[in-house]
């Protein structure tokens, strides 16, 4: 069941049911690349600042493509803990560093050398362009608990119905357009248009701020 034109027709509807934050003491984080073209159109609706949450997702030893882990550019990792017992913990250990090295340079890329915006006491709203397993996310979420956000939510298109219970117990609030309690396996399937984005994209987006 298609229930978007595109990210940013997404965009457009999260910010609609986002608008009593217009003008106040919110921000987006959005996590690249997808979450960056929703969040954007939802950053220029509200008129509040778009900064990023970059958090990476760590494969499987035997097959890359299965998330096991994502882990935040600070570190923050969360794990399948069922595929973790059985991954070897100096493999696991190495992947993370890797990938914390890779989140730092996607921030130098994607807005060099802007200063990350602190979400000490303010509502701080993680956006992407839809969930699936929910890792990313949730390490997005650990991430910015740390610095203390007067409130800490979760803007998102389209999630499956128990990926949401999980989230309900990680942001204070979530605000999703699609509970999938049938999941139809995959986020672009609920998009018409669903293409990569690429580092060009996002780019391009965060210069028009």
């Amino acid at each position: 069941m298609i229930q978007f034109k595109d990210r940013q027709d997404a965009g457009r509807q999260l910010a609609r049911a986002l608008r009593e934050y217009s003008d106040g003491d919110s921000v987006i984080y959005a996590l690249p690349r997808g979450g960056v073209v929703l969040g954007s159109e939802i950053a220029n609706t509200l008129h509040i600042p778009l900064d990023l949450v970059i958090t990476r997702k760590i494969g499987h030893p035997s097959n890359p493509e299965y998330a096991i882990c994502a882990v935040s550019e600070d570190g923050e990792l969360v794990c399948n803990e069922v595929e973790k017992a059985f991954v070897n913990k100096d493999w696991l250990k190495n992947a993370v560093a890797k990938e914390v090295k890779e989140a730092a340079r996607r921030r130098e890329v994607y807005l060099r050398g802007i200063k990350h915006i602190p979400a000490t006491n303010i509502t701080a709203i993680v956006v992407d362009d839809g969930v699936a397993t929910g890792l990313t996310i949730k390490a997005a979420l650990q991430s910015l608990r740390k610095e203390k956000p007067k409130k800490l939510m979760v803007a998102i298109p389209v999630a499956p119905h128990d990926t949401l219970n999980e989230l309900r117990g990680s942001a204070d609030e979530v605000v999703v357009l699609e509970d999938a309690k049938d999941y139809l396996g995959a986020v672009g399937a609920y998009y018409a248009y669903f293409p990569q984005v690429t580092d060009e994209e996002v780019i391009k987006l965060l210069t028009r701020l």
